[in-house]
């Protein structure tokens, strides 16, 4: 007879040596540095506004879509593999006490978000509201969490997308409702809001008695695109060898990359490289998130030599993420059969990663000019040359060689 318990600690122990195997790069790394001094110059403009705030302002509203948000988000990990649809699905009504000990871990380790979010939101809450009930607040998020977590196992066994989908908008309507008239102390919409949650509880729960038991597919594609995700940003510290990515064509992305390149040898693992960055589902995602959120900070940050600081950490966290693309390939070894040296290789790769910081670098210059001053964006200039001409092919030939 299986033993879900025993199940549950063996995997835990296999996902706990996982996440610590790459941890380790992460905490220590020099991104982590970068995001660390970011984090700390946007809590000091953090401060600073809060003490200029309207009295208008709609502070309630954004704290509940905030805390409604991270509350209503539940996804579980049941530390699942791909194989065990064969070899555990006969055994699925011994493995409830396996299922019990993943949403408690699912559960524990979700909290964290919700207590970030909430330490930062105190200040606006004490600034702009200041009722007295934000500690008490805290607990009625832990009850709805739970709440919301048991609510999302229940809806993963249904099979429809759309109803999945449907009750997902229902509960974080519902959720961020309840923790506004918390927090304006509309009791009689409380007890209102408190019903309906009860009512879609209860719905929940029928519509997983209808369904034909655990959706093992949906649980275990879950699991691994969670695991994906962590491997990407494990990737940007440390060689993840078993990282899996997906690749759509972009045909209209892919031929702007490439269009200039000369039909020649030497442009070979340009060619290559310039195609990957269009059509891997990782690199152009953060390339335009980065500078899309390097431009609204350059926006907002009043001083002058923080915006450039900015400027420089964006278009450094972006540089070091695309350094994995240089061992995106590795695994294939048909490539090292190619009649082509290893400095161009080298060279191409260089010379896209110096093209894709220069855009971005322009970008953000192009954006002081108008926000700040022509002085601003000239400095930003100097910044980006020194940048692109001189550290990235410098990095990269140190890590690469080594």
């Amino acid at each position: 007879m299986l033993d879900g318990k025993l199940l549950f600690q063996e995997r835990f122990k296999q996902h706990l040596k996982e996440l610590n195997r790459y941890l380790k790069y992460i905490f220590t790394g020099h991104l982590a540095i970068a995001m660390f001094f970011m984090f700390s110059a946007l809590a000091v403009y953090y401060q600073q506004w809060l003490q200029t705030i309207p009295d208008d302002f709609p502070s309630a509203f954004i704290i509940a879509v905030a805390l409604g948000f991270f509350t209503t988000y539940t996804p579980i990990q049941t530390l699942l593999k791909k194989a065990d649809i064969v070899f555990l699905l006969p055994a699925e009504q011994q493995l409830s006490t396996y299922f019990i000990r993943t949403l408690v871990y699912s559960y524990v380790t979700q909290l964290y978000m919700v207590l970030i979010v909430y330490v930062v939101l105190a200040p606006l809450y004490l600034e702009s509201i200041n009722h007295g009930e934000y500690g008490l607040l805290l607990l009625l998020l832990l009850i709805i969490k739970c709440w919301s977590l048991i609510a999302n196992w229940w809806m993963l066994k249904v099979r429809d997308q759309l109803s999945r989908r449907m009750d997902y908008i229902v509960r974080f309507l519902l959720i961020s409702g309840l923790i506004y008239f918390f927090i304006e102390q509309e009791i009689i919409y409380c007890g209102v809001v408190t019903i309906l949650l009860i009512v879609l509880f209860g719905y929940n729960y029928l519509l997983s008695n209808k369904s034909d038991g655990i959706n093992w597919e949906l649980l275990i594609e879950r699991d691994y695109l969670r695991m994906r995700s962590f491997y990407r940003l494990a990737n940007m510290f440390t060689e993840v060898p078993h990282l899996e990515t997906t690749v759509k064509k972009r045909a209209l992305l892919a031929t702007l990359f490439v269009q200039s390149l000369h039909f020649k040898q030497s442009n070979t693992f340009s060619y290559l490289y310039r195609l990957t960055t269009a059509r891997s589902s990782e690199y152009m995602g953060i390339y335009i998130r980065l500078l899309v959120l390097g431009i609204v900070l350059i926006y907002y940050i009043p001083n002058i030599w923080v915006k450039l600081l900015f400027g420089f950490l964006f278009s450094y966290m972006t540089f070091i993420q695309f350094i994995p693309l240089w061992k995106h390939h590795i695994s294939i070894i048909w490539l090292d059969l190619y009649p082509i040296p290893k400095s161009d290789r080298l060279n191409g790769f260089i010379n896209w990663i110096q093209w894709l910081m220069a855009v971005q670098m322009v970008v953000f210059t192009i954006a002081l000019f108008f926000i700040e001053s022509y002085l601003t964006a000239s400095i930003m200039l100097i910044m980006s040359i020194l940048f692109v001409v001189f550290f990235i092919p410098f990095y990269i030939m140190k890590k690469t060689v080594s």
